[in-house]
């Protein structure tokens, strides 16, 4: 008997899945518009689903690696190391699957919004403001993973989320209104690289309306990335994205005509209604009777995600898989360890180090104080760590046990019901909490930690665990807080008398006690039904940290947010401000000991208001994952050479980034390309910036060609590394450095055009060309060369038509280009002059 075509793996992916097309039913290839597929067992085709959460490691799959967070990660600026996180990750994802086969292999991963904006409340998930540098890195990871072999891929990557996603707030009624100059200068091309390279599969749309139409109905705008390659690429839905199309944005009258709207726009799979396929399938089946849609819709829309699901190898014979030695066991491997220790330790930046404090020395003690300074923080697209390397942890393994002191800065105080009069005591597991003490003793002891804006955890001593309200009735054993929706935050109500009453913010409850027992629960519906606690100081976290930053040599203040609180999806920053308990936290600790580090760990910039403006040494991480302590310690104590840099911009105040749902950054002036070039835009932490241990010069810049011939118009723009180094249109830069330290010096050298002052259409302000890492030993003069290609100068001509008519073009005249280590400090200069084409 012959083997099926879909079968012969000779053959190219795209006539494979038009013969399995061929071969499937009408009911068939529509059940296959849904996100979970049913097994088609005639043909061999086992049940498949979309989607498998791989942002910065495995997600929601158990135990896994899990590396810096992707904003950590474009700190690093090297595509490489981000590329070889992704195929650690693909390599665990395989893994996942070996063990369990309803793993899916289209992972939801990364993500290329840029980070206009630092209120957003997914800031973690991105990479930089700049979208070609988001591009650039989203593009490696994309390759990292797809993997290398040449016809299957290890995974199939989804980008996400097209188009114009940067706010939380209203997420799915609010509209990304675009200027021709912001769509096709800074929203599109975070996506191109990674799709003009063949890296990715699949591309996810957004919640929001671009231009006042759903993300998932602009059939021009999916249209228009598609054009991009000769590959298929396949579209999938958000999650609930087809109701809300209908229900919140209104785009149609019923949910048949709105999915029938949607596939036409060129969406091809459902994902909605959580894994229940019958809605979708009923409301498709229905749209082709009335005549919305005809099989051929259906078939564009199948064909795609069948072509996707071969490049994986699903329908290839078991022997012929590349990746069969990839089971169970290949998660948490040694390589992988070490790969999560290089990443974090690389994406730390040193922000300021104007007392020279750091490196630290070998010999002391060292203080680490803050509510980071002895725990591992996950986030939502976090999986389940094989094992945490805390600040502290890394600090004692250095300086040895007894050199280290820990406090975390929160108070410890005892709650006394007044309805009991009885203080609220756990039990050893957590299992119950009742306020039923007489003394406040070892089990009447809370720990309560602000995380700004009225934002409390509360810890209990005795077991150890948060206090949460995941069941009806409190615990006490939540090991971190999490979840969807988080039920291990309280905010604090303060009355007249000093007595509190807590709000539990999962459900929105006010905390009271059971008539009869003193079982404490979340059910009171107002403030008069919440529990009145009479609040006992038993230990002041600011005098604990004051204490322990007096006694030690230098002390590590390690601040920052909870990635699940205060900022998440589906919730914006309230302010761009450090809270105010981080900044008492570090007043404690740099008023009792002057050699304090301030070292923020955090999801996002951050406002350094008073109380912090000036602190004299300030380093940044984001949640580095599980080598987050290791990542931090071997910076600061000088053991790897800093190369962390900024790829997003620090602003000095909040004005200076703009309103979170204008999306016009020109028009605004906001983000490095367009803050301007006087002191009402000087942030407080360039992007780009990162000091390091060495004593860089910039001497002369040189161009290998003072005057080129401007390209002609196009619609592409370039990638932040030329693919052709050769080509007529490339220019070459020459700058001079030297170390004039004591210690080697990682230097990251920046290219910039600086604008060109007569042109018709104005140029940013500044916009970044391209960039080389170099390694500078101690005395050491290098002259390093970036190439960049010219038409990374162009700009958006607006077309008489609609959004997408125009072109890109370079316009003729004398560009000014700066090189340096960040976008505000550009020591070395030259002029580039562009004529115009020749006829």
């Amino acid at each position: 008997m012959d083997v099926p075509l879909f079968r012969d793996h000779r053959r190219p992916a795209t006539e494979r899945a038009r013969d399995l097309l061929s071969r499937l039913t009408p009911q068939e290839r529509v059940a296959m518009l849904h996100q979970h597929a049913p097994a088609v067992e005639r043909l061999g085709l086992a049940a498949f689903h979309t989607g498998c959460e791989a942002l910065h490691g495995v997600a929601w799959l158990g135990r896994a690696t899990v590396f810096p967070q992707p904003v950590g990660l474009a700190a690093t600026w090297d595509a490489d190391l981000v590329r070889r996180v992704g195929d650690a990750v693909a390599t665990e994802v395989r893994a996942k699957r070996a063990a369990d086969p309803d793993v899916s292999l289209n992972v939801w991963a990364p993500v290329v919004n840029t980070l206009r904006h630092p209120g957003w409340g997914r800031n973690e998930e991105g990479y930089s403001e700049d979208p070609h540098l988001t591009g650039h890195l989203g593009a490696a990871y994309s390759r990292g993973l797809r993997g290398d072999h040449e016809r299957v891929w290890k995974t199939a990557p989804t980008l996400k989320h097209f188009l114009a996603y940067n706010n939380e707030s209203d997420r799915s009624s609010t509209s990304s209104d675009l200027t021709g100059r912001t769509l096709h200068e800074e929203e599109l091309p975070a996506f191109r690289d990674a799709i003009t390279t063949g890296a990715v599969a699949a591309v996810m749309p957004s919640y929001n309306r671009v231009d006042g139409v759903p993300a998932h109905l602009r059939d021009d705008l999916l249209a228009e990335l598609r054009s991009w390659t000769n590959r298929s690429v396949a579209v999938v839905s958000d999650a609930a994205a087809p109701t809300f199309a209908v229900t919140l944005q209104g785009s149609h009258p019923d949910r048949v005509s709105g999915d029938a709207a949607m596939l036409r726009a060129g969406v091809d799979s459902f994902t909605d209604d959580d894994a229940n396929s019958a809605p979708t399938v009923e409301r498709i089946s229905a749209a082709l009777d009335r005549g919305l849609l005809t099989m051929q819709d259906v078939d564009r829309a199948v064909l795609r995600l069948l072509e996707l699901r071969v490049l994986t190898g699903e329908v290839d014979d078991p022997g012929l898989d590349p990746y069969a030695g990839l089971g169970p066991g290949a998660v948490d491997l040694p390589e992988a360890r070490a790969l999560a220790r290089e990443a974090a330790t690389r994406s730390v930046v040193v922000l300021r180090n104007d007392a020279g404090v750091l490196p630290l020395p070998a010999d002391g003690s060292v203080a680490v104080v803050g509510p980071l300074a002895d725990t591992v923080l996950t986030d939502w697209y976090s999986g389940t760590p094989p094992y945490t390397v805390t600040v502290a942890d890394a600090l004692r393994e250095r300086h040895g046990d007894d050199a280290v002191a820990v406090a975390t800065g929160a108070d410890v105080v005892a709650l006394r019901a007044r309805s009991t009069g009885c203080y609220v005591a756990a039990s050893a597991e957590g299992s119950r909490v009742v306020a039923d003490a007489t003394v406040a003793g070892d089990d009447a002891r809370w720990e309560v930690t602000d995380w700004g804006d009225g934002l409390l955890t509360v810890r209990s001593q005795r077991s150890g665990g948060l206090l949460t309200g995941a069941a009806w009735l409190l615990r006490a054993d939540a090991g971190r807080v999490g979840g969807w929706e988080v039920q291990e935050s309280f905010r604090r109500h303060v009355h007249p008398d000093g007595t509190w009453s807590l709000l539990h913010l999962g459900s929105g409850r006010w905390v009271r006690t059971q008539r009869g027992t003193g079982v404490l629960c979340a059910e009171g519906r107002t403030l008069d039904d919440a529990e009145r606690f009479a609040v006992r100081l038993l230990g002041s976290g600011a005098a604990n940290v004051a204490e322990a930053a007096a006694r030690c040599d230098a002390v590590v203040v390690a601040v920052g947010n909870d990635p699940h609180l205060n900022g998440r999806e589906t919730q914006d920053r309230p302010h761009l401000y450090l809270p105010d308990a981080a900044v008492e936290i570090w007043r404690a600790a740099v008023e009792a000991n002057p050699r304090a580090v301030l070292a923020l760990v955090s999801s996002y910039p951050y406002v350094l208001g008073p109380g912090v403006a000036e602190a004299a040494t300030v380093v940044w991480t984001s949640h580095g994952g599980q080598e987050l302590g290791h990542g931090l310690t071997d910076v600061l104590a000088g053991a790897v050479e800093p190369t962390g840099r900024l790829a997003q911009t620090w602003p000095a105040r909040p004005e200076q980034a703009g309103d979170l749902f204008d999306y016009d950054t020109r028009g605004q002036r906001v983000t490095y390309r367009h803050l301007p070039d006087d002191d009402t835009g000087t942030p407080t932490f360039a992007f780009g910036h990162g000091l390091t241990y060495g004593a860089v010069s910039y001497g002369d810049l040189e161009l290998g060609a003072t005057s080129v011939v401007a390209p002609p118009p196009t619609r592409d723009h370039p990638p932040l590394r030329p693919r052709d180094p050769s080509s007529s249109t490339v220019v070459t830069a020459h700058v001079a450095l030297r170390n004039d330290g004591e210690r080697p010096a990682e230097e990251l050298v920046q290219m910039y055009s600086l604008g060109c002052p007569r042109v018709d259409v104005p140029t940013p302000v500044r916009l970044l060309l391209g960039y080389r890492r170099v390694r500078l030993e101690p005395g050491e003069a290098q002259v390093v060369t970036i190439a960049f290609d010219v038409a990374r100068l162009a700009v958006w001509q607006q077309g008489s038509g609609g959004a997408l008519d125009g072109v890109l073009v370079v316009q003729p005249g004398g560009y000014e280009l700066a090189a340096g280590p960040s976008s505000v400090e550009l020591p070395a200069r030259g002029i580039l002059g562009v004529v115009r084409t020749t006829p």
